[in-house]
This record gives C-alpha cells, structure tokens and sequence, in this order.
C-alpha cells in the first residue's frame, strides 16, 4: 500500500508540474459510483472507488483538493495525497464552487476527449450535472478538454511506473521460456493457452488483456489472426507457433510477441520462406525503431517500419505499429500508426521521454503460418531502451 501511495503522490506532483506547462490553472476530474462507471484517471491520482459525487482538483499552484461524500472521507485520507478534502452530506454543489472560486482558475480542464478513451472518464450526464451545478457562476464557460493534461500524465511514466513495467516483463519472458520447454507438436491452441493460463494464476498475476483470448496462440496457417481466443487448431511440424501474452503485475502490464518454428524430421533450422518472414519483421522493427525518438511523430514511426515490409514484398499490416504500454495494455492516447480515419487525432502526436511503447507487425508466411514480433521500449531524452529482450532470432520447437 505504501508503495502505491508514493506513485499517487508522484503522479499528483507530476500532474502540477504539467498544468504549469500547459498553462492550465485546474484539472477537475468528476465521478460518481466508480465501480460502475470508472474513469481511467481516477487510478492515477487516487486508486480507488468513489460512491457519491466526487471531485478532485489539482491546481497548477499545488493545491490538491478532494470534495467527497463524508462516508468516503476516511479512505481518500488514507491515500495520503490531497493536503484539502472536504467531506459532504447533502450536496457536493455548494462545497466545489467555493472551491472554485478560491482558486479564480481562467481554464478548468474536465475529462472528455474525442480520440483519447483514457482522458474520456467524464461521461455525458455528469457534464450536464457539472454544468448545473456551475451555473450562473464566471466557471461555467472556462471548461476545456483535459485530453493534454492526462495524455501527459499516463504517457510520461516515472521511475516507479518504469520499474513495475520492467518486472511485469521479465516475468512475461520467463513465461515464453516455460512455454518453450513445454510445447509439442499434436498440441492444440487450446491446450498451449490453458498451461500459460495455469502459470499466471498460480504465480498470483493479472492479465494485461481478458483472458479468455489471452495468450493469444496461432498455430501454423489455419488459425485466425488477431484478438481471437485459442481453439482447437493443432501445431504441427512445419508450422510456426506464435503468442501474443501480456500479464499484469502490482497493476502495470507487459505486451510481448514471441515466434518459434517447429521443425520437421530431419530439418536443423527454418526453411528460407520462414527464415526470410523473421528477417523482415525483425527488419521492419528497426527500422520503425530508428525514428522512434522525442518529438516524432506517431505515424512517422509507423511509416518506416511499413515502408519496409512492402519494400520487401509483403502486404502492409493493417494495424498501428504500436501504442503506449502501462496500466493496461493499449495505455492511452499516442498511436504509432498510420494516418488512417480510425486513428486521427492520435497517429499525429509527437513522441515523449517517459513514454513506454510495443513495436509490433506481421507477416503471413503462405502454408506456414503467422510471423509476428512485439518489443517493449522506453523512450529516452534522446532514443530508446528495450525493456524486453528483444527476439533477434527464431526459436524452435523440436
């Protein structure tokens, strides 16, 4: 618990500190009845539920103040990272206008985004009800959308979040290294699925996405390709077998791609399709890595790992490059991906330290099966860091 009232006081100092950048005086994050409605910032800043009316407001001055029902008051005490909480019994109204007013903000930003599902906790009616309560007040038109203030605060990951994620995966890869050791051709998705499954719970960890299709295993040529739940598609010799496995653990997720051919009687490596499949992903991957730096932007990522798989005769993925990793998987708004409709607004953002990203494409190897590699990095001041191993060659099943 103490661990997780640290990162919250981290998360809380890092959040001021963002507000002055932007010039931004309040980040006003609204709820009601979490459990049933959450909204992603909520873990950030406090990591609980709230019941009644809740808001949280961080000043770019370092005020943080909690307005919350009174029976709620003793848990956000808890949490050790609001210096004002203000317990209610009847209204919540009276009590975050005089909050308001004492802090004069010029801009208050709330939680909606059109293209960012994590800075888009605020839902429709608690606007109408924010707007009630504002009303006839000089606050109510100096709202604006917060999607800058949380983009940064969950993209920008510190030390403590850095460190969680780099457990998260190393626990991912000796996983992979367990998988190996069991795997035999005649095996099924399905049996491969249920031993990784069996490890994860009895080591006590999370899954980084549900689990009914997580691991996600393509076996040889005749499994569907994507976020679909293991089967019954036997691994046979011949075949490459692919997982696609995130865990989580103490609440940050790992995301990893990992490849293996099984070879057949008589073979000691890959054949050339297979061979040249891994040395193109592999390529497209350093090449999407060198342009991966502060300050570019998503789809030009995207772009140079693309260029490089059709250069080299293969259809273009029809999937982002990669996206932020963290508390959940797909961790918020930055998208390496190209300028497509469906990821406007997110594929033109620029890169930032801190961020933590997967590299991820495919190829389909014809009668063979799916080539597909997932890396975790860190974005440095000035590049990048792999906190995964990364797959440089392919591994065997013999």
């Amino acid at each position: 618990m103490m661990d997780d009232k640290l990162l919250i006081q981290e998360k809380l100092s890092q959040a001021t500190e963002i507000l002055e950048e932007l010039d931004i005086d309040v980040w006003l994050t609204f709820v009601r009845e979490t459990q049933l409605q959450p909204d992603p910032a909520l873990e950030l800043i406090l990591g609980a539920d709230m019941t009644w009316h809740s808001a949280f407001l961080v000043s770019r001055t370092g005020q943080h103040i909690a307005i919350i029902g009174q029976f709620d008051a003793e848990h956000v005490r808890s949490v050790e990272a609001y210096a004002e909480i203000v317990p209610y019994d009847e209204g919540i109204g009276v009590h975050l206008r005089a909050a308001l007013d004492r802090l004069a903000p010029n801009k208050i930003a709330v939680n909606y985004s059109e293209s960012d599902v994590a800075a888009d906790g605020l839902t429709h009616g608690m606007y109408l009800t924010l707007r009630k309560y504002l009303a006839g007040t000089p606050h109510a038109d100096k709202l604006i959308s917060a999607e800058q203030i949380i983009r940064a605060v969950r993209g920008r990951k510190s030390a403590t979040e850095i460190q969680r994620v780099r457990q998260a995966i190393a626990t991912t890869e000796e996983l992979f290294d367990e998988v190996e050791l069991f795997v035999q051709p005649g095996m099924s998705q399905r049996q491969i699925a249920d031993f990784v499954q069996g490890r994860i719970d009895a080591l006590g960890l999370g899954y980084a996405w549900p689990k009914a299709h997580n691991p996600i295993v393509t076996c040889g040529p005749h499994s569907a390709v994507g976020h679909a739940a293991p089967g019954d598609v036997i691994l046979e010799k011949g075949h490459t077998l692919h997982l696609d496995l995130g865990v989580k653990e103490n609440s940050y997720c790992s995301d990893i791609q990992r490849m293996w051919y099984v070879l057949k009687d008589g073979e000691t490596a890959a054949p050339a399709d297979v061979q040249h499949a891994f040395d193109v992903v592999y390529g497209a991957i350093k090449a999407g890595e060198s342009y991966l730096r502060p300050g570019a932007l998503g789809w030009q990522v995207d772009e140079a790992a693309r260029d490089f798989i059709v250069d080299n005769g293969f259809p273009e993925y029809k999937h982002a490059f990669g996206h932020l990793l963290g508390r959940s998987a797909h961790d918020g708004a930055t998208v390496l991906g190209p300028r497509w409709e469906r990821y406007l607004g997110v594929c033109e953002l620029a890169v930032e330290p801190g961020n933590i990203f997967t590299l991820e494409l495919h190829v389909l190897v014809p009668d063979r099966g799916m080539m597909s590699l997932e890396e975790d990095v860190l974005v440095t001041e000035d590049g990048i860091v792999y906190l995964s191993t990364p797959q440089r060659a392919l591994r065997y099943i013999r």
